[in-house]
């Protein structure tokens, strides 16, 4: 070999081994311990201003934080992060993004400097197949944020976030989540963050702060989803566009809802599933969440 091509070839040598397959299992593996199987949640998300005010949706959100084993790192699916093909973000230190506008000063000076996690970045792009790519990028959007921050208010966990593919049906995203069962055993939480009644066009101004308060089909919606829920019959739930008018109004869009059917395919069969914050608001948002394992 001639001298030129061999400090050619040498010069590359470390970037092709940082890219080894090989290597980031062995970096994945030392990182991330094995650990007793972690739960799943959905989290219902709301306003951005639950991120800073005080209320029974964010004590509750505080109150599941210390009731599970504190994580290795999150994996958090958001409504916000809605993307033509799926990506996950793999820097080392992911930036607050402040993706809403209309607020008071007080929520824009947010910051939630948890860590990136590249390592568990390859490991699910390696479990999901190599048509997701590596994201430099985004980094954490407020469906993100705006909860975990109540859980882990010292931001020492790692957070990733994986996008959800807006070209792509339902059936898709369950069958997506699914492969990724393995990470709860490695000690990934794994986080679906929207809202599961979500019409923004239709919202009650004048009864925003109204307890409990929904609109007949919103009350509707929410019983039916509770009941297959808790049944464990997730066909209707997947096939909810066909599920009648009162379903197409509670979910115009797909984008707040999907992060549901994230946490729905990693369910277990012999696994509990809990409701928690099962509230309507506005007359046409649901604060509803779910616990899984």
């Amino acid at each position: 070999m001639k001298r030129k091509t061999f400090i050619k070839v040498l010069s590359v040598a470390p970037i092709a081994l940082s890219r080894n397959p090989l290597n980031s299992l062995k970096s994945f593996a030392d990182t991330f311990s094995t650990t007793e199987k972690m739960p799943v949640l959905f989290l219902g998300h709301g306003s951005p201003m639950n991120a800073i005010e005080e209320n029974d949706f964010v004590r509750n959100f505080r109150k599941v934080g210390t009731e599970i084993q504190k994580p290795n790192a999150i994996l958090c699916v958001s409504a916000h992060w809605y993307t033509r093909g799926t990506m996950v973000t793999a820097m080392e230190k992911p930036k607050t993004i402040h993706d809403f506008g209309g607020f008071p000063q007080a929520l824009f000076e947010v910051q939630y400097p948890a860590p990136g996690s590249p390592d568990l970045a390859e490991q699910t792009q390696q479990l999901l197949g190599k048509h997701v790519g590596l994201d430099q990028d985004w980094g954490l959007d407020h469906g993100t944020w705006s909860v975990v921050k109540h859980l882990y208010p010292n931001a020492d966990v790692p957070v990733i976030q994986l996008s959800i593919d807006y070209t792509k049906p339902p059936a898709y995203h369950f069958d997506l989540a699914s492969k990724l069962q393995s990470l709860r055993q490695k000690g990934v939480l794994i986080i679906g963050s929207g809202n599961i009644v979500h019409n923004l066009r239709m919202i009650d101004w004048p009864n925003m702060n109204k307890e409990d308060h929904g609109y007949d089909w919103a009350a509707e919606v929410r019983a039916s989803v509770n009941s297959h829920l808790m049944n464990g019959n997730f066909k209707p739930l997947i096939d909810y566009t066909n599920q009648g008018k009162a379903y197409q109004l509670a979910i115009p869009t797909p984008d707040h809802y999907l992060p549901l059917i994230y946490t729905l395919g990693l369910k277990g069969k012999s696994e509990n599933l809990e409701l928690f914050n099962d509230k309507l608001m506005a007359g046409s948002l649901s604060m509803t969440s779910v616990k899984i394992g």
